[in-house]
């Protein structure tokens, strides 16, 4: 049972899960962009640039996508956001692509620890940048926009 005190607080400010569903189709076109982001870097970018170069660059042209995608998003919506669904929206582009990545690592039988070490900044690795630009976009173009 639910406290009363809960429901109360629930009603008057809510979170809406309804608007969901749009940034959820949002984030299938940018998971597709980012698997043929995936073949352009190992296809065409690291042969000709070299591994760890293709893989900066593909980053660099991943997180661009993911700008204009959101923007668009945001700036085409009807939908007004609070700023916790932004945040939430966040949450769930970025819980969803990490989730995706270390699945298709799974099936590809990858190590966690080689798929978490993508992850690794002192490394020098700069994958990091997709999940933060997943997680702020939202909130900067979601905030900026309305």
């Amino acid at each position: 049972m639910i406290p009363t005190q809960f429901l109360l607080a629930a009603s008057s400010r809510s979170i809406r899960l309804s608007v969901f569903l749009y940034p959820l189709g949002v984030w299938v076109l940018m998971a597709v962009l980012a698997v043929l982001n995936g073949g352009i870097r190992e296809v065409v970018l690291i042969p000709r640039i070299g591994e760890y170069a293709g893989h900066v660059l593909s980053t660099v042209l991943l997180v661009g996508a993911i700008l204009v995608v959101s923007f668009g998003y945001f700036r085409w919506t009807t939908i007004e956001y609070a700023w916790i669904e932004l945040l939430l929206v966040g949450v769930l582009w970025t819980v969803l692509t990490v989730g995706f990545e270390f699945l298709v690592g799974y099936a590809e039988g990858t190590p966690a620890s080689v798929t978490l070490g993508q992850y690794n900044v002192l490394a020098g690795q700069v994958w990091i940048a997709v999940p933060l630009t997943l997680l702020a976009a939202p909130l900067l173009f979601g905030w900026y926009l309305s």
